[in-house]
């Protein structure tokens, strides 16, 4: 059994998992680079590791010394959870070569299915409809012969990548081989992996998932859809289940498509099966599985009752989802099961949205922001959960994704969702660092995503959202208006105050020190209201 899990990743996810294992009583290990000596996610962790230099490429993405520092801290097994080296087939098998237990599924099925060339093969064989496109070669000469064929609007695509990274919407052949060289370049750097596969564009589209559940023993399960259509440069923003499109006909149309092709691949763990839908002639097509944990797993465990998460964890651990064929039971509610009978496999309550707050600027073309978060006030309500990544005082920087923090909130309806949602926006403060909190209040309160028609244009039709929504803070009021002064003053005092401790500190000699265990004996070892950082 599990006793000591490596997290493999950082920020939100790294803590989410960690608080998933103190829950099971399993110990935790942080990995972390340069930039994240004083990370959250190193805070949290019950051991932490130093594993190099703040690029992904010399920390994150190396598996050599991700490996080397699981064997040192004695870890049982290692969490990819999302990006870096999550669907990376090489890592999963480095990992069971080493004697650890890798949670996430057999590197087969990365390889298979993580691959979006391989994947769409494999598809195309088992029966599962897809986009049209091109996955057979991956010379630039060929591809730009099959995006000519394929026929203008093409999509490019990361042949072993996926949150958004390294697509290009390419609309006309003379911009396709500058749009091919920026894509296999941002992909080089996300998965290590310059490869590309191209895809028709199918624009207002709806984008659809399915979580998926497997494990050792066969059974395979789905756990819903989430609707993720709300995304900007191809990456999700707001995350809902139930989808809005969805009536039960398709929605069981889905989940068996779904099933059947995690199945074929004889999958184990976690992953998700995600399909794209024409809202006018209702019909779906296979784009990709994740074969990971999903950034929107939260609006799916609301609605269940089930912590992913653990069950990843129980089923790395070899328990099966049921045992001898007793349903499992969803969580606070005995009479909901999940039935290994039926493609249709939980019960949902209620509706879950979720809202990324990114390190943003949407008035600039949605460019990352970074700097010192001064002040972080997460919203305390009912049926509200905040993942977060980052504290006041951390910095949010800018060799990794932007993503800060996860805002869910549950109901019985869509519409008492996205009322709690907006409510949970006005109380959550970030100050130091540029948002899109202002967008994400935008959207919610738009007519088309309101009405549950938003497709995955809906971000770049809108124009200048500030315009065509009016200023929700006019018309709501904003309490913080009143008190950012303050705040904000306030938060800017602490952090003169810290940066001229921290200047202090660096001042002092060692020498200088008298007691050997002091903090101040060690050079900038000493963190205001934080000790040092464990490695």
């Amino acid at each position: 059994m599990v006793k000591k899990i490596l997290i493999a990743n950082r920020g939100e996810i790294a803590v989410r998992i960690m608080r998933a294992c103190r829950e099971m009583n399993i110990a935790t290990v942080a990995v972390y680079s340069d930039a994240d000596r004083a990370a959250l996610h190193v805070r949290v962790a019950d051991e932490a590791i130093h594993i190099g230099a703040s690029s992904p490429r010399e920390s994150y993405l190396n598996i050599e010394k991700i490996i080397d520092a699981a064997k040192k801290t004695n870890a049982d097994a290692v969490h990819p959870g999302y990006g870096f080296l999550a669907e990376n087939a090489e890592f999963a098998q480095a990992v069971n070569d080493a004697g650890l237990v890798f949670i996430g599924p057999s590197p087969f099925s990365i390889r298979a299915m993580g691959d979006k060339a391989e994947a769409r093969t494999r598809m195309i064989a088992n029966g599962v409809p897809v986009v049209p496109g091109f996955q057979d070669a991956d010379d630039d000469a060929s591809l730009e012969n099959a995006a000519r064929k394929i026929g203008f609007p093409v999509l490019i695509k990361a042949a072993a990548g996926g949150g958004g990274k390294a697509m290009r919407v390419v609309n006309d052949a003379h911009d396709f081989l500058e749009a091919l060289a920026s894509a296999r370049r941002e992909a080089l750097n996300a998965f290590g992996d310059a490869r590309v596969i191209l895809e028709k564009y199918v624009a207002n589209a709806r984008h659809i998932e399915f979580q998926i559940l497997a494990d050792k023993f066969g059974n395979t399960i789905h756990l819903f859809e989430r609707e993720c259509s709300i995304q900007r440069r191809h990456q999700k923003i707001i995350e809902e289940t139930p989808s809005p499109l969805l009536d039960e006909d398709l929605r069981e149309r889905m989940g068996n498509a779904a099933v059947a092709a995690a199945r074929a691949m004889n999958y184990e763990n976690a992953g998700t099966i995600e399909f794209i839908v024409d809202p006018d002639t209702r019909e779906f097509y296979f784009l990709e599985m994740n074969t990971r944990l999903q950034v929107e797993h939260p609006i799916t465990e609301l609605t269940t009752g089930l912590d992913i998460v653990q069950w990843q964890i129980r089923i790395a651990n070899g328990e099966e989802l049921a045992v001898n064929s007793e349903p499992l039971p969803v969580s606070g509610n005995q009479s909901s099961v999940i039935s290994l009978q039926s493609p249709v496999s939980a019960h949902q309550r209620g509706h879950a949205i979720e809202c990324r707050i990114y390190a943003e600027d949407p008035s600039n073309n949605f460019l990352p922001s970074t700097g010192r978060v001064l002040d972080l006030e997460l919203p305390n309500m009912p049926s509200v959960r905040a993942d977060s990544g980052i504290a006041t005082g951390d910095e949010a920087s800018a060799f990794y994704d932007p993503l800060l923090v996860k805002l869910i909130a549950h109901a019985e309806t869509r519409d008492a969702a996205i009322a709690k949602m907006q409510n949970a926006l006005r109380e959550f403060v970030l100050l130091g660092v540029t948002t899109n909190v202002e967008f994400l209040q935008a959207v919610l309160e738009h007519e088309t995503f309101r009405e549950g028609k938003a497709t995955t244009r809906f971000v770049e039709e809108i124009g200048d959202w500030r315009l065509e929504t009016g200023d929700w803070r006019l018309e709501t009021g904003d309490w913080r208006l009143e008190t950012r002064d303050w705040r904000l003053e306030t938060a800017l005092i602490a952090a003169a105050v810290v940066e001229l401790l921290e200047k202090k500190v660096s001042d002092v000699p060692v020498s200088s020190a008298n007691d050997p265990y002091s903090p101040w004996r060690t050079n900038g070892a000493f963190r205001v209201g934080g000790g040092a950082a464990s490695g």
